[in-house]
């Protein structure tokens, strides 16, 4: 199973979308500052995600949903 996902900052109006295989530990990563992109907004909380089969049909989401 693949995920598309939303991340919302919890100190500010700044979000995230991605992709990954396991949504728990990514989103570990968002909040522990392994993430360059993010660690300045952490922080992170899941707004929404989608679940996919195939890691292509996620990265399709991914790029029609661009914030």
């Amino acid at each position: 199973m693949f995920y598309t996902y939303i991340l919302t900052s919890l100190y500010g109006s700044h979000r995230y979308i991605g992709h990954t295989q396991n949504l728990s530990l990514r989103l570990s990563y968002h909040n522990s500052g392994k993430v360059r992109s993010t660690k300045a907004f952490k922080p992170w909380k899941i707004a929404h995600y989608e679940k996919f089969e195939t890691c292509d049909e996620a990265i399709q989401r991914e790029k029609y949903s661009a914030i």
